[in-house]
Parts: structure tokens; C-alpha cells; sequence
């Protein structure tokens, strides 16, 4: 922990998280009751995101007008991350407003003490090299948001401010790209980001291939404790045996793809609520 951050490991790897996001372009601001991360180059749900804090029932209108009003002018559709247990004034504000659970959960992992496990198998994992990063930046996006990550990346990757590293990682099977992943590190905390295996490799230990090599080389440096993201809980055994605990567990609310980006009328008009004093009163 940084002296007098008050910050541990849960919130540090949320924000080394938040600080990837503005390291390949994007930003990220607070709000009461939330932060709000934002690319607006990059529509994705990981770089688009309502990390919610505590949000009182009597102020919630207020809350998911902002939040939703930041990203619906930028066409941009959010998700929103609750802490479980989820309070119920904001499950039903936010189906009331269309947003629906996700089918999976997101939980954040943190590495524990354990020895990482030694090298071998199928796979060789190591970080990419240069003329590789078409190759990494296909994993993750469509088509047309490929440009903007590939350059934002490849100024992160080779250019990164003093207090990170960036290194995409990559696993091989046979001379065949199959996995790939970022590790990032942000001041003492480091993480595993965008963990993404080929559908015709998924299943065969691809990932925590690249997952082990991640413990026990830290490719992006020495002393910061990992963390990474986990959506199916079928996953967890096999982190678990990697050496990785679950920590905290966000339910995800996500507009369907017919929902349009608006926010509901707010009614009739109505008199003002307040009138300045007039001259002399």
C-alpha cells in the first residue's frame, strides 16, 4: 500500500484497470456515487463502463440521468458494474431505465501467496515483438475499432509514462498465435488484461498457459501483485490453481441491442420551481 493512500488491493487493482483504459485513449471522471470510464473511439463494454460506489435511493434519478446523459451524447452504450450483493432501489431504477443482468457475473481475482506453477505444456508464451501487433489488436476488436486501438496500444506499449509498463503477451501452439492478453502494470499494482483465446483453442489451457507465465515472469516488472477479471465462474477453478482468490464480484446491467440510447421523457412541462427576486423586493 502507498503511504497514506488508505487504498488496498481491491480498489488498487481497479485502478490500475481504470489507468489502461486512459493509457490506450480514453478517460475517466467521478461523479456522487460513481466513476464513469470512457473511449469513445472504442464502443466496447471494457472501456465503457458505470463503476458504481453507493448511490442513495433519493438521489439515484439524478445519478443515472448524468451518468446515462455522459454517455448517450457520444452514442456510447454503457454497462453498469454493481458490487453484490446489488441494493434493490438500483436493480429496479436501472431495469426500470432498460438495462438487463448480464448472463455473467464480473469478478475481480487477486493473486495470492502461492508459488506460481512451473513451465510446460502444449505452450509457448512470451511477449510480442513489434511486427506482432496486428496480431495482438485482433483479438480483442471488430474491424473497424482496430486502427484506434492498434495506434493506442502501440504508444502505450513503446512510449509508457514513468509510472506503468505495458506489454502485450502472446501464446503460441505450434508456431500458431492461440492467446493473447496485456500486462499492465500501474505503480506498485499490476494486472492481466483482456485474456482472449481463439474459439478454436478455448478449452485446451491456452489461457492459463498464458495466465502461468504471467506469475512467474512478470513480464511487465517485479513486486506489484497481479490481478485480472474473470466472467464465467467455471473459470475459477482453474484460476484458483493458478493462484488467484476471487475478491469482489459485480453484477453487470447491459441496455439489449434494440434499446435506444434516449432517456424518458421527463413529463409535461411544469411552472419553474424558482423564480430570482425581483428588483426592490
Amino acid at each position: 500500500m502507498r503511504e497514506g493512500s488508505g487504498e488496498g488491493p481491491v480498489e488498487r487493482a481497479l485502478e490500475s484497470e481504470r489507468q489502461l483504459v486512459l493509457s490506450l485513449g480514453g478517460y475517466a471522471f467521478e461523479i456522487a456515487g460513481a466513476r464513469l470510464v470512457t473511449h469513445e473511439r472504442i464502443p466496447a463494454a471494457r472501456f465503457n463502463f458505470v463503476e458504481v460506489r453507493g448511490v442513495d435511493p433519493e438521489r439515484q434519478t439524478a445519478f443515472f440521468e448524468r451518468a446515462l446523459d455522459h454517455y448517450f451524447q457520444r452514442a456510447l452504450r454503457p454497462v453498469f458494474r454493481v458490487p453484490r450483493p446489488v441494493p434493490d432501489h438500483l436493480d429496479r431504477g436501472l431495469r426500470r431505465l432498460g438495462f438487463v443482468p448480464a448472463a455473467s457475473e464480473l469478478t475481480l481475482l487477486l493473486e495470492d501467496t502461492r508459488p506460481p506453477p512451473p513451465a510446460g505444456g502444449p505452450f509457448d508464451v512470451r511477449p510480442a515483438r513489434g511486427p506482432e501487433l496486428d496480431t495482438v489488436v485482433g483479438f480483442w476488436t471488430e474491424e473497424r475499432e482496430r486502427p484506434e486501438l492498434r495506434s493506442a496500444l502501440d504508444v502505450a506499449w513503446h512510449h509508457p509514462n514513468p509510472t506503468e509498463r505495458v506489454v502485450p503477451l502472446l501464446a503460441f501452439r505450434a508456431e500458431v498465435p492461440v492467446s493473447a492478453a496485456i500486462a499492465y502494470r500501474f505503480r506498485d499494482a499490476g494486472g492481466l488484461h483482456l485474456v482472449t483465446t481463439r474459439p478454436s483453442a478455448r478449452g485446451q489451457g491456452a489461457a492459463s498457459a498464458l495466465v502461468a507465465y504471467a506469475r512467474r515472469e512478470r513480464p511487465a516488472g517485479p513486486g506489484a501483485a497481479l490481478s485480472l477479471f474473470a466472467e464465467p465462474p467455471s473459470a475459477f477453478g482453474h484460476l484458483a490453481d493458478l493462484g488467484f482468490v476471487p475478491a469482489r464480484t459485480f453484477a453487470i446491467y447491459e441496455l439489449p441491442a434494440s434499446a435506444e440510447l434516449a432517456l424518458p421523457r421527463p413529463g409535461p412541462p411544469g411552472p419553474p420551481r424558482w423564480r430570482p427576486p425581483r428588483a426592490g423586493a
